[in-house]
């Protein structure tokens, strides 16, 4: 398996980028908020996941060691394939997946395009247990209402779900957690 490449990012195409490592151009599929940020000539390194198929190899690239971990965890729910796992990790980050598996909040899921209510729950499900949450149970609890929140005006606002996403990221962790204040912080993120 390939763990990690590092490369010259050549290409960047609507679903994939193309990263040359030794001579050598890679097609790589990204979470959408990594590819956006990319430009060709950088050099990137990834944590990768190689899906092998009867008809094809196909590379999956992760900023992150612990993304490409929640993207083999998604790989475990029946009826989750690495299309779907991507749109996962695309749509919601592992923070806000933590979230919404400690507060059992399955709607969470049903935000990623091809994941209805049933395979929401059974996400939630195999996820459970299997989320590592070392001293953040009660901080995640505590937040996921008034994150939810945010992302929820965020997106009444007209942006897009990955959009309110990376802008609940951008807030402080010291932040007040009066949802106002945090949608006020959190569209400081698009100024």
């Amino acid at each position: 398996m390939i763990a990690n490449i590092t490369g010259r990012v050549t290409d960047v195409k609507s679903d994939r980028v193309v990263i040359t490592v030794g001579g050598v151009g890679l097609f790589v599929f990204l979470p959408e908020l990594l590819r956006q940020t990319l430009r060709a000539g950088e050099t990137i390194s990834l944590h990768t996941y190689l899906a092998v198929r009867e008809d094809s190899l196909t590379l999956y690239g992760f900023a992150t060691a612990e993304e490409r971990e929640y993207f083999v965890l998604l790989l475990g729910v029946n009826g989750v394939g690495p299309r779907l796992a991507l749109a996962t990790l695309s749509t919601l980050n592992p923070a806000a997946i933590r979230r919404a598996v400690v507060s059992e909040q399955p709607e969470m899921f049903t935000r990623v395009p091809g994941i209805g209510a049933k395979t929401a729950q059974r996400v939630l499900l195999h996820l459970q247990g299997r989320i590592e949450t070392p001293g953040e149970l009660e901080a995640i609890a505590g937040f996921a209402d008034a994150d939810t929140q945010v992302v929820e005006a965020l997106v009444a606002l007209g942006y897009s779900v990955v959009e309110a996403q990376s802008a609940v990221q951008s807030i402080p962790r010291d932040a007040p957690d009066d949802v106002e204040e945090r949608i006020r912080l959190a569209l400081q993120y698009f100024a």
